[in-house]
Formats: C-alpha cells, structure tokens, sequence
C-alpha cells in the first residue's frame, strides 16, 4: 500500500518537482514505517508518478487559466521563497502533461545528494559486504556506521523551509523534528540487506563494526555562508581536518535566522550533476582484553622494555615475553599492558603472581575456547624460563578497572638479609619488632627518572619482623605500602 495521503500529495509534486528523490520526500511526509523505505528505487518512482496523476480538472496547482500542453511548474507558481527559479541549473523540472501525469527528468536528488538512491540497493551493499569479508575479521554481528557530508543538513533545511512556506498557505505546519532523518531511513533501507547478505544480525551493541564515509565535493561549498553569519560555531580544533562538521553545521541552522538562510542559499537546493562519492569503507573491531597473572624468576628482566634516549637497555621485558604471543594469536594491530603494581628490574615476583592485563586493539581473531586459552598459556610458559603465566582469560574492560582499584591501599612483602660490621646479639634487633606504620619520605628512585618527575612521596613500612642469623647477619622481613622502593 503506498504510504502517502491526499494531504500529501501536494508537498510530494512540490518536492518532486524541485528535483527530490521518492524516500527524501517520504520523510518529509513524515512517513516513519520501514516498508516502503524498503521498495527498488525505479518501483518507488513508478508508484511515485502514479500517486501524482490527476485528472485535467483536478490539478492540484491552482491556475488562473488552464494548463498548456507543457508547462514548467515554476511558472505556475508566483515567486516561491523569492526564487526566479526553483532550480538554478534546470535540472529539477517536471512537466505537467496534458493527461496531467508527472514526468521527471531529475536523475539525483537535491536533497540527499543520491544517498538515498543508488547506495541503498543491493549492488552497493554487495560491494560494501565483499571488501567485509575480504578484512579477515572474526565476527558473529555488526554494528553499520555511516558519515554523510554536512552539507546534506543545510540541504535538507533548505528544502524544509521550501515545504514549511507551502504548507502554511494551507494553514499547516511542518517542523523540522517531524521529518525523518537521513541516516534513519538509511539505516531503515540497509541493515536487512547487510544481515541477508553477511548472515549475521546488526547490533548497536557489537563490537565489529563496518563504517562507509560519503562525500560530495560538487557542493562542499554549501555550508561556507554559515561560518560567515554563525563564526562562533566554527572553531577549528586539533582532531578535525575541516571546521565544517556535522555538529557545528547543525548548531549553525538551530541559530541562524529563517530570512538569513534564504538571503544566502536557494530554496529548494539545486540539483546536483553527480551523485555522492565514498571516500573509504572501513572494518574495525573493538578492543579485547586478556588477564591473568604472571611470576618472574629472573633478576635481570624489566617489567617493560627498558629504553632511554632510544637506546635499549636489556633486550626483552615481563610485556614483550607475554605479548608477543598474544599479539600473534589475536591478529591484533597493537597492544596495551597494564599491571596491578610493578617490580625493579633486579626483584623477582614469587607467590601467586602479579595481576596483569592486556588490551588488544582492533584483534581479527575474537573466538576461543578455554582449551585453546590453556593452550597460548602454556605457549608463553614454554617459550622462556624467566616469566610464567597463570590464570590466563578474557576479561571485560571493567575487569581491567578493578584491577587498578586499589593499588596504593595494597601492600608488598620484602625480605633483606643484612650485614653489620659491628657484631650484634639477637636482643640488638628485638626492637625493630615493635615498630608499626613507619612514615617515610621516599624520592622518585633514580632507574625511573627518565619517565617520571623528581619529587618526594610520602610511604608507610606497616611493620618490621626480624630473625637473628649471628652476629654480623641477620634477616629483616617488610610489610610496606604498595609504591615503596625496595632501593631504602
């Protein structure tokens, strides 16, 4: 069933008439059931046409005298929004034939610049789902992006304003939060195609995710008026190769007044000579992150590469023994390692190990059993006797939080055997037994002054407990705040 009314038919000949595709005039028509979004486009502007047909005594544009053969719809109207024209170029004709039947000669839309025509059928999406499946990437759902120039906002406020003047001689009213949005109806057109063809289901939530970026360098000038009446809207900034995004095209015509925008831009918009372009089709997969724990038996082995003024200093760390393997298994571009503390270089880690965490960004290969988990474990564990690695999993990024809660309030165990050049009996050192939460001002150690500031932070040693050996050692056990040095 077509979706659109008699009430609409006089927006939709408008519209059409001004060079507007089938769907950007549904969504003006406020038209927000998926289905007919969903049609081939040729069927769409066959069942377009048909809608618009009229008998010769029931035209919907009033006339003082009856219509020649062919007339331009322009010159049956008087001076829309100021316009000689309604389409500079010409291109956003339509003919009014004796039979009174719509005839269209416009191949690209002026509003939505062909996003709505020729990349919403399959061919494209067939196009798009090949180079998906040519990335490599392990996925089981998707989450499809699009990013569409901005100059599509001044053009859809432009073709609002067009229809908003034609309704209020009708007494109705058209804001711009009834029309549909762009990416919605794209979203609307594509998603079903992209799931038959892919065979997996979109979700907002996956972490795959396909991004398509259009552009339209005919009209990147469109926007340029705005900077001139809105400046404070357009603020370069770092990250941004333009000024003219999408956000500040936006907040530009939520400020600029309604007289403003039609002193400097056509209503309706021209019609374009090509259609949009796409500058890129990207795959990329959020990060996974595996923990676990790690002992370390060497004295000799920083917890991460050990570099300054880009001269190594030992050749391997506790990170490139781990993340070598992982890196390689998860198909990974990169990593970041993240621990629950950390050790010197010359201080082994015994116990139940160090907590650790690795996030492996844009990973091809997301998928494991917990067999082939043991199994990359003991790959590490086998690949060198200074590290191993227990409890090795997947974790969630709040896990990783967790992890790093905490850290001061944890404490670290050191055990010194001590010598004394002057001979000591075992009532000598009782007395260290009796001190509790020692303060201690403790400076930025000098191994890690190439990375962190000089700067004193205070520590507490919890408590001390000493065993007498004879008379010139004696071992001293350390319960300390988390971050004291064992270099005291």
């Amino acid at each position: 069933m077509f979706p659109l009314t008699e009430e609409n038919k006089h927006v939709a000949q408008l519209l059409l008439s001004t060079g507007t595709c089938p769907r950007c005039i549904f969504r003006f028509c406020g038209v927000d059931f998926h289905a007919p979004y969903k049609l081939p486009y040729k069927e769409l502007l066959n069942e377009l046409q048909k809608f618009l047909e009229t008998e010769k005594d029931e035209l919907i544009l009033e006339v003082p005298n009856p219509p020649l053969k062919k007339i331009r719809l322009q010159d049956l109207e008087d001076g829309i929004d100021g316009n000689d024209n309604l389409s500079q170029n010409g291109e956003g004709s339509v003919s009014v034939i004796e039979d009174g039947s719509v005839n269209s000669n416009l191949n690209i839309c002026n509003v939505c610049l062909g996003i709505l025509q020729e990349f919403c059928e399959k061919e494209f999406i067939k196009k798009v789902c090949q180079k998906v499946e040519a990335s490599g990437f392990e996925f089981t759902n998707l989450v499809f992006s699009v990013s569409f120039p901005p100059q599509l906002s001044v053009r859809e406020y432009a073709a609002w304003l067009l229809v908003k003047q034609e309704m209020g001689k009708q007494s109705l009213s058209l804001g711009r939060n009834d029309i549909v949005q762009l990416k919605e109806a794209y979203k609307w057109i594509t998603h079903p195609l992209f799931s038959e063809e892919l065979g997996v289901p979109i979700d907002g939530k996956s972490l795959f995710e396909v991004s398509v970026v259009f552009a339209h360098p005919e009209t990147v000038e469109d926007c340029h008026f705005l900077r001139a009446i809105c400046p404070d809207c357009f603020k370069p900034a770092k990250n941004k190769q333009s000024v003219f995004t999408r956000m500040a095209v936006m907040k530009a015509l939520n400020k600029i007044k309604e007289e403003d925008f039609r002193k400097q831009f056509p209503c309706p918009p021209n019609s374009p000579k090509a259609v949009c372009t796409v500058l890129e089709i990207e795959c990329a997969h959020g990060a996974v992150f595996v923990a676990g724990r790690y002992n370390k038996y060497s004295r000799n082995l920083p917890q991460t590469p050990w570099i300054i003024d880009g001269e190594r200093k030992l050749e391997s760390s506790v990170e490139e023994l781990i993340s070598d393997h992982l890196l390689t298994t998860f198909k990974a571009e990169s990593f970041n390692f993240s621990s629950s503390g950390r050790e010197d270089v010359d201080v082994r880690t015994l116990g139940n190990g160090r907590p650790f965490a690795l996030e492996l960004v844009n990973p091809h290969r997301v998928h494991f059993t917990s067999q082939e988990i043991k199994e990359l474990q003991q790959k590490i564990n086998n690949s060198s006797n200074k590290i191993q690695v227990r409890d090795l999993q997947l974790v969630t990024r709040e896990a990783i939080g967790h992890m790093k809660e905490g850290e001061e309030e944890k404490t670290k165990t050191y055990s010194a055997l001590i010598w004394t050049n002057k001979a000591i009996q075992k009532k000598d050192i009782d007395f260290l037994n009796d001190v509790k939460d020692l303060k201690i001002d403790q400076k930025t150690p000098l191994r890690v002054l190439h990375r962190r500031p000089l700067a004193v932070r205070t520590r507490i040693i919890h408590s001390m407990e000493t065993r007498y050996v004879d008379e010139h050692h004696f071992r001293l056990y350390l319960k300390t705040q988390a971050g004291t040095s064992s270099s005291l």
